[in-house]
């Protein structure tokens, strides 16, 4: 086991290079970070071209990205024309830790403004996946049981709409209706925008009552899709042969059912959980947006729009590490639930 993970970790090395290749290629192509440097203000043409040559901006495309990965020399000069340079000093490369500065929040370096947003993400992400898993495991176990039943055509019909609905379409309606009406009717309402109440303060039931509508608005659509998932699974395996002999031995309903039938039926779900997972870490752009909520999501919409390339870059390199050690996880939790796999 030791040596398939020692295996996969270093066949990991050359997949993130070239997915650092190409999102930076991409990143580089698609605007010009010197422009506004991150501001409002259009940089002076002088401003530009000292910029330029201090960032290795005008070097071939190659070596700017052996610059952003190995490091080298720079000294931020003055932009703002106040005659104070902003910062200086050597940047040491991504292979050491270093994505560089913000070219949006001048002094702030990109690790530091990721890992500031990172725990507002999770925060909101883990409730989210965990109340998807309980509700649609509840809910596609049962299905199977009672297949055919009112509440399996009701529960069908109810997926397949909360499946064909967009994100942003919940979240207004569920905004509309847990926010305006019920304030109208002099319910109590949830709040829409943020993380807390400044009046308040940051306070723990604060960052819950927020979490309400962002949570609910993401877990329409996974709920509805992972519970209809779970239902076809249960179906082709308690139809088994092995599971009518379990029966026929004298074995309890939950020991064949959760023993025998889930998880025989969890290897595919565990396949899109291994998909979902790695994204916890990018938030959700559409409902941190709508919702104010100060995440990840929204912060790569927020720099992706000003071309903070280091910012960006960071981001999606985090998500690509976590996609490469989901995957890793997902393949060994394989080889847990079907005794067949192994990787020795």
């Amino acid at each position: 086991m030791s040596r398939y993970i020692a295996r996969r970790l270093l066949q990991a090395i050359p997949l993130l290079i070239i997915i650092s290749i190409l999102i930076f290629v991409l990143l580089r192509s698609s605007g010009d970070p010197l422009a506004t440097m991150g501001g409002r203000r259009v940089t002076r043409p002088d401003d530009r071209a000292r910029l330029a040559r201090v960032l290795g901006l005008d070097q071939p495309i190659y070596m700017q990205y052996i610059y952003w990965l190995i490091g080298n020399d720079w000294v931020m000069i003055d932009v703002d024309g106040d005659g104070v340079p902003e910062t200086q000093g050597s940047r040491r490369g991504v292979l050491r830790g270093d994505f560089g500065n913000s070219l949006v929040t001048r002094g702030k370096s990109a690790v530091e403004i990721i890992t500031e947003r990172l725990p507002n993400t999770l925060m909101l992400m883990i409730p989210t996946e965990i109340i998807i898993l309980t509700i649609s495991l509840s809910i596609g176990i049962y299905s199977a049981l009672r297949q055919y039943s009112i509440l399996d055509q009701v529960v069908t019909a109810g997926s397949f709409i909360g499946y064909s609905m967009p994100i942003f379409f919940i979240a207004l309606a569920s905004m509309y209706l847990f926010a305006v009406n019920f304030r109208k009717w002099g319910l109590p309402y949830l709040p829409t925008v943020g993380m807390f109440d400044p009046k308040v303060g940051k306070t723990t039931s604060q960052i819950i009552w927020h979490m309400v509508l962002p949570i609910l608005s993401m877990s329409v659509i996974s709920i509805s899709g992972y519970s209809r998932y779970i239902r076809s699974q249960m179906l082709e395996v308690i139809s088994q042969d092995y599971i009518r002999t379990a029966y026929a031995k004298g074995l309890s309903e939950r020991m064949v059912l959760i023993g025998h039938a889930l998880k025989n039926a969890s290897i595919p779900i565990v396949t899109l959980i291994g998909i979902d997972i790695p994204f916890l870490l990018g938030g959700a752009v559409v409902t941190e947006t709508i919702f104010g909520w100060p995440g990840m999501g929204r912060l790569f919409i927020d720099h992706l729009s000003r071309y903070d390339v280091p910012v960006v870059m960071g981001i999606l390199m985090l998500i690509s590490i976590a996609v490469v050690i989901s995957q890793l996880l997902t393949d060994l939790v394989y080889g847990w639930l079907d005794p067949r796999i192994r990787y020795d």
